[in-house]
């Protein structure tokens, strides 16, 4: 079954042209201009992934990621003209996963969606859980849970803290772990940990100020601590 790619973006040129190209590469595609349809939308179409563009009328990218991420962690895909680098990281700590930058190129585009799904496909592997200290993170349920208690997280952040936690102590640079969300498909932007890293602080570590799992290695990247027993 094909997988569907929900494009939400207020100009139906864009709309076509991405819809026809990526209908041409298997994929089923619905649309809408704005935010607020695409809530609409996504609530009957259920999409595997959302190409989200940010500047839109009545509901723009950013209030759609927060409305949409009360009800679903669908992956998200930020069509952005914009170049500042405040936007893509309020994007990405909103919950989008990715972005990519208007005028983009659509085998660009396809390899980012390829990469996102692959990591949503994991249902098929064997099951894996993780535990370290007092995290237990279960592969084959997506879940985390942190002394007890689940912990919702987005499918970049919830692979990014397997990543770390499936060998402590090893320091990865941000460019080790960005191939690691992304398949190694394009050359990403390593300011994209450091957003993700921020969020998983917020929402696993005690005191994110000064965290006791995620350690930063300054000059290098990140690593999970080694000091934590492992379950």
């Amino acid at each position: 079954m094909p997988k569907t790619i929900m494009v939400v973006d207020d100009k139906a040129s864009v709309r076509q042209l991405v819809e026809e190209y990526l209908t041409g590469q298997g994929y089923k595609v619905v649309t809408a201009d704005n935010g607020r349809n695409a809530l609409y939308t996504a609530r009957h179409e259920k999409p595997d992934l959302v190409l989200l563009d940010v500047m839109m009328p009545e509901m723009d990218g950013f209030d759609f990621i927060r409305a949409f991420r009360k009800e679903r962690e669908t992956p998200i895909i930020l069509l952005t003209a914009r170049m500042e680098e405040s936007d893509k990281v309020i994007g990405l700590e909103l919950g989008a996963d990715d972005y990519v930058t208007k005028p983009f190129g659509m085998r660009e585009l396809v390899a980012r969606i390829k990469a996102v799904l692959r990591r949503t496909e994991k249902d098929t592997q064997p099951s894996e859980t993780i535990r370290s200290a007092d995290i237990e993170l279960d592969q084959a349920m997506f879940t985390v849970h942190v002394a007890g208690e689940k912990v919702e997280l987005t499918r970049s952040e919830f692979d990014l803290l397997a990543a770390l936690m499936r060998t402590p102590g090893r320091v990865y640079s941000r460019m080790e772990l960005l191939e690691q969300l992304q398949g190694g498909a394009f050359e990403g932007v390593e300011r994209t940990i450091d957003v993700h890293v921020r969020n998983l602080r917020t929402k696993i570590e005690p005191d994110p100020g000064n965290p006791i799992y995620i350690e930063t290695v300054f000059g290098v990247g990140y690593r999970f601590s080694a000091n934590m027993e492992t379950g």
